[in-house]
């Protein structure tokens, strides 16, 4: 069984650590943070082990780079002999939104065979979106790491020139749908409903409207409508969400995240 390494278990790299673990036995993976109490309660939870970095580089067949854009040249700096010294390179997995396949194997000092992936925290309940690209992987190996990252929800591989724009629907998306979800539910508690009723209803409604999108393909458009009744009441709401610029404010969010994500690279 391949090992799989995680450099940083924050939100992002914990969620996906939390994913492997349905496929990866405890004993095969590694975590590791920069606070190693984070990495220690994790890895109790998941029945994993927590190490250092160096140890994570030494061992990992697969190694999640879970840091801050900023913060990946000084931490690969700090871990480029281990790598170097492995009898078989690992590979790579960088999660750094903005930074190329190639700006990492610059940081880290070699042409290491790299698999970029951009997640989401529904990763951790199996409703993840993850975007994958890579260079250097062979089948084998990239049929291991699918295998191990499929309790995270839908792969999707695109070329890199793609994937920070649709790190900016999917990957940020999870904020802004959590957002609308908290805006439901407080209209709803204004109109009457405990708290924990109205968070629920609205979680459900997007819940149920993206299950549903995805199963039929329809149109979003489509889906509005069918809900919409002449002269009913959620076409009453729909006119106040386009009167204060609803979809408008979700495209410049998406468009927002991406110029920020390419800033950063």
């Amino acid at each position: 069984m391949s090992v799989f390494g995680f450099i940083g278990t924050g939100n992002m790299g914990g969620a996906m650590a939390t994913a492997a673990r349905k496929a990866v036995p405890g004993k095969d993976l590694l975590l590791s943070n920069r606070t190693p109490e984070k990495a220690k309660a994790l890895a109790e939870r998941l029945d994993a082990r927590a190490v250092d970095n160096l140890t994570a580089a030494r061992e990992a067949d697969y190694l999640f780079l879970g840091v801050k854009p900023q913060m990946m040249a000084g931490m690969l700096a700090s871990i480029r002999d281990a790598l170097a010294n492995r009898e078989t390179p690992c590979v790579l997995v960088s999660m750094a939104a903005g930074l190329t396949m190639r700006r990492i194997r610059e940081m880290a000092g070699a042409e290491y065979p790299i698999i970029r992936i951009m997640p989401n925290t529904p990763a951790a309940v199996g409703q993840g979106m993850v975007l994958c690209c890579s260079e250097g992987v062979d089948d084998a190996k990239l049929d291991t790491f699918k295998t191990a990252m499929a309790g995270a929800g839908m792969l999707d591989f695109v070329d890199e020139h793609l994937i920070d724009a649709g790190s900016a629907v999917c990957g940020c998306g999870p904020a802004f749908a959590a957002m609308m979800i908290e805006a439901l539910a407080d209209g709803g508690v204004a109109c009457g409903l405990p708290r924990a009723k109205a968070q629920a209803y609205a979680a459900q409604a997007l819940l149920g409207t993206a299950a549903l999108a995805l199963k039929t393909g329809q149109h979003p458009g489509a889906l509005k409508d069918a809900v919409c009744s002449p002269g009913g009441s959620t076409i009453q709401g729909v006119r106040a969400l386009e009167r204060a610029g609803f979809r408008s404010a979700a495209f410049e969010a998406v468009v927002s995240a991406y110029e920020k994500t390419i800033e950063m690279g």
